[in-house]
């Protein structure tokens, strides 16, 4: 008989919000989730998972079901943000200035209630499921860290979620292809020549260039239209007193884009603007540019399964399409690099913003995502377990 996830995961919703609430009161900031990643190792092993630490806080949980099959992972995140909270909820954060305020507390709850409910099925499981629990996402990410440590194995898809303040409680939105914004973070350093103000002909002003480059740089995302992208300057430093021409100015930027060729080209215009501009103002500019997270893009099979389970679960009025993609940023995407995989949106509940002091998404949003979680791992090994002995 096929299990009811939904009818199984509200019966288990008190112990699930119990786990968001002690999550969320003892929040930790990334690469020091001790607390976070014992009590989910602990709990776990309670369900008869084993576990295995790839770095202090980072974990593997693996689940041999009964039945042979593939494997199949879901991933969470542990880490909080530096955000003094200001909810006032009765289970706040006890820990001055760290505060889950992008709904981690939901996204881990929500993965091991979905293991537990996996857990109850395990002589019927077809194949293996793994839970990556991934420190620092919000820093500098995790996922890399993981993979190179070995964590995804023989896994074929791998499946997680992210809180959505603009969808309703106990709504899902799926998103095919192109989801979230690559990110390569640069700095542009020009040199020009110093001179007294009073002879600025004498000198070449490095400030006057730079700005001119963050003119240009700043309209370099319309040449990507329709395809969306965008970059933020957000720092330009020059220049020790008013009477002095600047010999040296630098700016520091973000580049943000969908996709592997809008990257390629976004990063290629950059250099080129630069370049131009430094040769017309007779500067000379280096760019050094840092990547970032690669973005996510879905793979086609495993959203289909996605939104046809979130139906079946939910019922189609429950399941939006979600017709732009976002210029957020988000490392599950080196997951579905080295594997195929999916990354869908729970809604929130709540309407502030994620980041924000006063984020605070419903619980039961953490109930809605454990059962789909479940039933989207169950239907993914159901159907992908012909052919393994």
């Amino acid at each position: 008989m096929k299990a009811d996830f939904l009818k199984e995961a509200r019966a288990l919703a008190p112990e699930i919000t119990a786990l968001r609430e002690a999550i969320h009161r003892c929040p930790e900031l990334g690469n020091r989730e001790y607390e976070t990643a014992a009590r989910a190792e602990a709990f776990l092993r309670s369900c008869g998972f084993e576990t295995a630490r790839l770095t202090e806080t980072a974990i593997v949980a693996t689940l041999h079901g009964a039945l042979p099959g593939p494997t199949v992972a879901l991933r969470s995140e542990l880490d909080a943000l530096p955000v003094t909270e200001a909810t006032g909820a009765a289970f706040a954060s006890e820990r001055e200035g760290v505060m889950h305020a992008c709904g981690h507390d939901v996204h881990l709850a929500a993965a091991l209630g979905a293991a537990k409910l996996l857990s109850a099925h395990r002589d019927a499981l077809p194949g293996t499921v793994k839970l990556f629990l991934e420190p620092d996402e919000e820093g500098s990410g995790g996922a890399a860290r993981m993979i190179d440590g070995g964590c995804m194995g023989d896994t074929e898809a791998v499946f997680g979620c992210h809180l959505d303040p603009a969808l309703p409680l106990g709504t899902v939105g799926v998103r095919f292809g192109k989801f979230y914004a690559a990110s390569d973070v640069f700095t542009v350093t020009v040199r020009g020549k110093s001179a007294h103000g009073a002879q600025r002909e004498q000198g070449v002003d490095a400030l006057a260039a730079a700005a001119r480059m963050v003119t240009a740089l700043l309209e370099l995302p319309e040449e990507l239209l329709p395809e969306r992208s965008a970059l933020n300057i957000g720092t330009l430093r020059a220049g020790t007193a008013e009477n002095v021409v600047p010999a040296l100015a630098e700016l520091r930027g973000i580049l943000r884009s969908l996709g592997p060729d809008s990257r390629a080209l976004l990063r290629r215009r950059l250099r080129e603007t630069v370049g131009t501009v430094a040769s017309e103002t007779g500067t000379a500019a280096e760019v050094t540019l840092r990547p970032s997270y690669g973005g996510v893009v879905n793979t086609d099979a495993e959203t289909e399964l996605v939104r046809r389970t979130a139906e079946e679960l939910l019922g189609e009025d429950r399941v939006r399409l979600l017709a732009e993609p976002t210029l957020t940023t988000e490392d599950f995407g080196c997951f579905i690099d080295a594997a195929a995989g999916s990354f869908y949106h729970i809604g929130a509940g709540c309407s502030s913003p994620l980041h924000a002091a006063d984020f605070l998404p419903n619980g039961n949003a953490a109930v809605t995502a454990a059962a789909l979680h479940a039933a989207v791992v169950w239907e993914y090994l159901r159907n992908n377990s012909q052919g393994h002995t």
